[in-house]
Formats: C-alpha cells, structure tokens, sequence
C-alpha cells in the first residue's frame, strides 16, 4: 500500500494552474497552514500574492503535495515530472479521462505516476482541517479543529456541501477520489483513519472498487474503535443485466450492497443528514452504541411522537425496572406516569439536582438515552432557563459512564455554538428527531465478523441454461435433497423410465427458465401415459411430488460483479416478486447468518408457527442454503443458482424446482 502521509499532511505544498491556483492559495492562507506554498507557472510573477516560481526543476525541494489544476495533455507531463523528482504526492484537477472515454489516456496517467500517489483525476482534492493544509480549489465551510471525523466521497459537490453543516460536528479531512484511477476508495480510506486524530469516518459511495480491500478496512476500523458510516447511492437501479430468475430482480438494486456493508460492520444511512448525525456519535462514543434505549421529555406529545418515529426506525424502548420506577416515581411524584418514553412534565424543570437524579436513575438502566430538548433561539429568546436540564443530560452521562443524547425536534433548533461546546465535552448533540433516531439506529450497528472477506469478483462470461435434470443431479451431489425422478427427451421415452415413480407426479417440460409461464408444468398426474407434447420442449423430467410441506422457500445465488456473489433468501412460489420479502446476504456466509436473515423476513412468522400454524423446519433451509453456499464458492464455473420453490415441511426440506446457469465452456 502507498504511503500517502506526505500527500495528506503536507508540510509544503506546490500549485499549478492559474485561477484554480490562486483559490488553492487563499484557502491555505484562511486555515493558517504554515509551511510554504510554492505556485508554479511559466509566465507569471505571482499568484495569489505569492512570488511564482517559473517550472518545477526551480522549487527548494521536492513538494509533498501538489495541486495540478492544468489541462489533462498537461497534466501528464507534469504528473511524470513530480515522480521522477520525489514529490510526496498530487491531486489532479482536469476532467476529460475515462469518464469522457478516454480510458486509454488514464491508464497512461497512472503508469507515469508510478509509486507516487495521485487523488483523481477530475477530483477536486485534499482538505486537511488539523494542520490547515488544503489542496482544494474552492470554498468551503469547515475550521480548524484538533480532531475530528473524516469525510470522504466519490461526489465533491455533495462534500462540499456537508462542509456547510452548522451541526456542531468537528471535520478533520474532506477528500474526494475523482476517477480514483490510482488510490481507492479503501486505500485513501485507510490512510485517513491512520490519522489518530481521526474519531470516524464518513463515505458518499458511488461504487465499490475493491470489496476485499474495503471489508479489510472496516474490520481495521473496528480494531481501533472507530466507526465508519456509508450513505451509498444507485440504489433503485440493477447492478448488472438481470438474469431469467427471481432471484435477478429481488437482489437487484441496493440489495447487494446493503448486504455487504451490514456484513463489513459498517453503518449504512440514506441521506447527508443522517450521515453527519451518526457521525456525531461516533466521534464521541465509537461504534456499536448498544440497543437499549430509553427517552425524556417534559412533554407527553414528544414522547409519543419519539415512540411513534422510534418504531419505523426499528427502535426499542424497553420498560424500566422495578427499581426504577420506584425511585423516579419517589422524585416524581404520584401524577408522572413511568414508563419509556418517559414524559417526566414540567414539575421538576429549573431544579438541577431534581433533574440530574431523574435523568441519572433512567440512564443508568440502559445503553443509551434520548433526551429531547430544543432550547429557544438565542437572537430572540432567552435559553437561560434550560441551562440546568442541558447540564443535568451531562452529568447523568458522567455519574452513570452510559451514552446521553440531546435530540432537538428540529435541526435548527439548536444553535450552533452550544452544540460544538458540548461536543467538546464529549455531548453529541443530535440535530432533528427523525434524523437523529435514525442515526441512532444505524450507530447500533453489529460489528462485522472478523476474517471476513467477501469472494473477489469473476469477469463477465457467456452462460448456459443446464437441463433441471441435470442441475437436480449437481444439487443431489452436493447434499441438497430434491424429488425422485427421471428424465427423457420425449414423454414416450419418458413413460416407460417413469414406472417405478409413486403419484402423485410432476411433469415438466425442459429447456425453459420459467416454465409455469410457459405452461411446461403439469401437477397432481397420476401416470404419465395421457399427456400431450409441450411445444417448445427440449425434453421431459418427471417427479415425484413432494407432500406434506408447510411452506414454500425461494433460494437464489448469483455472481456479483462488486461483491463476488450473494445469496438470497425469502418467501418463495410463482408469488415471490409480488411478495418481495426476501433477504440477501453476500458469501461467503456461515449457516447462522442465514438463520438470522430468515428471522428477518416480514412473514417469518407464517414460518414459525403463527396462531397454531405447523411450525416449517427453518434449521433444514438454513443447513440447504448453507450446502449452496459451499457450492459456488468451490465452482467458479456456476453462475447462478435458484432453488423456487424449496418445499418446506415440518421436518425437512426438498428442492422442487432448479434453474442453474453455468459459464459457457
């Protein structure tokens, strides 16, 4: 891996262009940054104010980063120049490479530059808050702070306007990657949380170029305690070309790659916002702030209102103790109802020590506590008269060594300068109920397994449709039960193999990938003698049908071109798009993983015995999926399996149907 410290933590820093130049100046002038800045350009004095020097070969020594903002036929010249001197590092400003189809051109780029680490191209840069070093050509809203998060995005608008959070939240590193034909996403990632100063890190995720790589940075980050938290975009279209199977079109989307950061650990949210809340608690607290939650108010309508938001963000409350009530009940009063939310009214408000008891006595039994505030705004109120429930939230964090969260119900109902000063204290102030529950729910993200690593992905190939004859055969080989039956090319051929089968039998037509949509699946026969040709057929499999099933169960594996495979798992038969409850889950997976996916489906309980129903052998699909699991990870030539539907009984489960694609050979 390239050591990218010089490029990030500059103590001197090159610039050439000449506007974008002058912008890269300024900025470094605003943020302090005290090591020289020396800009470059063959006909000028001066940039920016600062004496110009007129080529590379003229600087005092080899910069450690430098901001190319030139044309891309420049660029390359400049970029061979840098590495042959030892520079430390550059960001490339120019468009016009792979993203314009010029992928020749970039490819050329990234042979020149070698060993030295490039950001880009068309990238916008470097912002280092700690030591004021910014390789950026533009404005920005952050200041100088001693540590803090680091942003890091595949979009530079989007981070630039997250720059302009007035949420209290200390930025240490804004970094984009451009075309990141060089440093990736998990390497420059890596190289920011090598910063100790880092508490956490924040992704706007476009693509995932290596999924290994990444996985390996998320467990690093776990390692040293700091969370990292993706917002991921492309959510609602295909990942590739959808396959002829169910299973193509439930783990299309965002399926996959919400599978894959669940399972590296990392927090996945869905807007800017939620993005810079969660990031709020991992700065103060670390990741996985645990899933007992308690909330405060002094108002009824916020603790139903926090219940009502709590429950879509897939968050509990669960009741206090005997204990608890108890005690609050003793400050409280006879009038309070105690419960969680607790709505703890107004009686106690102004009085310090009365609130600090009430709010150390509810925390203490939890991981977590909200606590909803909004105090007035300080241009046209006075704020004075909350002062002691703000101080009250701090010391109950510090008497009880558990997590306090101040919620306001709108962002901008808390000011600024307050947030940041409890920050500093080690309060994240959480800006907008519905936001701030949802980061909540995503700080509670289970740790990824350790040694995980997802299967490095195949090159697109050409695939064939295998006969369901012969993908039963490969399945029973691989331990996976399936019907009895027998195959012919022709059902006069296939009547006389077929004597030996007990009815009820299932006749299906070969050589389609849907065949109930084609009308190549005949139920219920009780000999095979009578039956019509099926026009279209390749051949004929017959079966004996299996009974006694108490579910039906949809099973699908499939390559990924990111994530190397994934499996899903869901609700099955020729309902299961309309359904759409499934889960998906990225190999290579261990069996009790694919338990807790199940658990997790809407109608697990139809599953699990719901109001006396037979209760289907969940432990049986889970030991069946698993053996898929097993199968594509040791043949490299499967390229997609569904199982729809697996027949599910009370004990034991049976593959009735099979659609396998295998690479062409």
């Amino acid at each position: 891996m390239r050591d990218l410290s010089r490029l990030l933590r500059p103590r001197s820093i090159a610039v050439l262009g000449s506007g974008w130049a002058a912008n890269v100046i300024e900025q470094c002038q605003k943020m302090g940054f005290d090591g020289p800045v020396w800009p470059v350009h063959p006909t000028r004095d001066s940039i920016g104010g600062v004496p110009c020097f007129r080529s590379l070969a003229e600087l005092p020594a080899p910069p450690d980063a430098t901001f190319v903002g030139v044309n891309r036929h420049a660029t390359l010249d400049v970029v061979a120049e840098l590495a042959a001197m030892g520079a430390g590092g550059a960001t490339l400003f120019a468009s016009g490479w792979e993203e314009a189809g010029e992928t020749d051109l970039q490819a050329r780029l990234v042979e020149i530059a070698g060993d030295m680490p490039i950001l880009g191209p068309n990238c916008y840069g470097v912002i280092n808050y700690l030591d004021g070093a910014l390789l950026w050509p533009d404005q920005h809203g952050g200041r100088r702070v001693e540590r803090g998060v680091a942003l890091l995005s595949q979009s530079s608008n989007i981070v630039i306007n997250m720059t302009m959070q007035t949420r209290g939240l200390p930025v240490a590193y804004v970094a984009c990657l451009g075309n990141a034909a060089q440093v990736g996403l998990a390497e420059l990632g890596a190289a920011l949380l090598a910063d100790e100063r880092v508490t956490a890190l924040g992704l706007y995720i476009e693509g995932i170029d290596d999924a290994p790589a990444f996985a390996a940075l998320a467990e690093a980050a776990r390692a040293a305690g700091k969370g990292i938290v993706a917002m991921k975009s492309g959510k609602t279209e295909l990942s590739r070309t959808a396959a002829a199977s169910h299973t193509a079109s439930l783990a299309g989307g965002g399926a996959a790659s919400s599978a894959f950061l669940r399972q590296a650990g990392v927090a996945e949210v869905n807007s800017p916002a939620e993005l810079l809340e969660t990031l709020k608690i991992f700065h103060a607290h670390g990741p996985g702030i645990g899933t007992r939650i308690c909330s405060l108010s002094c108002s009824g309508g916020e603790a139903g209102l926090v219940a009502d938001l709590a429950a879509t963000a897939g968050i509990d409350f669960p009741p206090p103790t005997e204990a608890q009530r108890q005690r609050l009940g003793e400050i409280l009063g006879p009038i309070v109802f105690i419960a969680n939310p607790l709505d703890y009214h107004t009686f106690i408000w102004g009085d310090g020590p009365r609130t600090t008891d009430v709010f150390t006595t509810m925390l203490a039994g939890y991981d977590a506590g909200i606590f909803i505030i909004d105090p007035p705004r300080p241009d046209r109120c006075d704020p004075s008269s909350y002062q002691p429930a703000l101080d009250a939230i701090e010391a109950a964090a510090a008497k009880t060594g558990k997590i306090a969260l101040p919620v306001s119900l709108l962002p901008e109902n808390f000011d600024e300068d307050l947030a940041i000063a409890m920050m500093e204290r080690g309060t994240s102030v959480l800006m907008g109920l519905e936001t701030g529950l949802a980061a909540i729910s995503a700080a509670q993200t289970v740790p990824g397994r350790t040694g995980w690593r997802p299967m490095s992905p195949l090159p697109p190939r050409e695939t064939v449709l295998l006969p369901e004859s012969e993908a039963k055969a490969l399945l029973a080989g691989a331990g996976v039960p399936v019907p009895r039956g027998v195959s012919g090319p022709t059902l006069a051929a296939l009547v006389p193999l077929s004597a030996d089968l007990t009815a009820p039998l299932a006749l299906k037509g070969l050589g389609f990938a849907h065949k109930t949509e084609a009308g190549a699946v005949r139920l219920g026969l009780t000999s095979l003698e009578d039956q019509a040709e099926m026009p279209g057929a390749t051949g004929y499999l017959a079966e004996e049908m299996v009974t006694g099933a108490v579910a039906e169960i949809l099973l699908g594996l499939r390559r990924d071109p990111v994530y190397g495979a994934t499996l899903t798992i869901g609700m099955g038969g020729v309902t299961a798009e309309i359904l759409a409850d499934t889960a998906t889950l990225v190999l290579p997976v261990a069996e009790g993983e694919i338990m807790n996916a199940m658990k997790g489906l809407r109608l697990w309980p139809l599953l699990d015995g719901y109001r006396g129903r037979p209760r289907a052998d969940a432990t049986a699909v889970a030991g069946l999926a698993a053996r898929l699991a097993a199968l594509m990870l040791a043949d490299d030539g499967l390229e997609e399996i569904e199982i729809n539907p697996v027949m599910v009984r009370e004990k034991g489960a049976v593959a009735v149907d099979a659609l396998i694609r295998r690479a062409s050979r």
